[in-house]
């Protein structure tokens, strides 16, 4: 005998889209303590450039799986 199972759906009414800028002003000092430039980060991207292994095969496939496993949205009808 199979047992069932019941789901109870609970009904909500729909919610008016919110927007909080409570934090927006702590988010543009921390973004105006940071420096416009970053030579570390500079210089990892040209070594990262300048070497012919990167990104690696294995990188490589597995973002060319992911995006031809993404549908085209240009085909959805809205």
């Amino acid at each position: 005998m199979a047992a069932t199972k019941s789901v109870a759906v609970r009904a909500s009414a729909p919610r008016p889209d919110q927007l909080s800028t409570e934090n927006a002003a702590y988010l543009r000092e921390a973004l105006a303590r940071q420096p416009e430039i970053r030579p570390e980060v500079v210089e990892r991207g040209r070594n990262l450039a300048a070497d012919p292994n990167y990104p690696s095969i294995d990188i490589l496939k597995q973002v060319s799986a992911v995006i031809l496993a993404t549908p085209d949205l240009t085909d959805v009808k809205s």
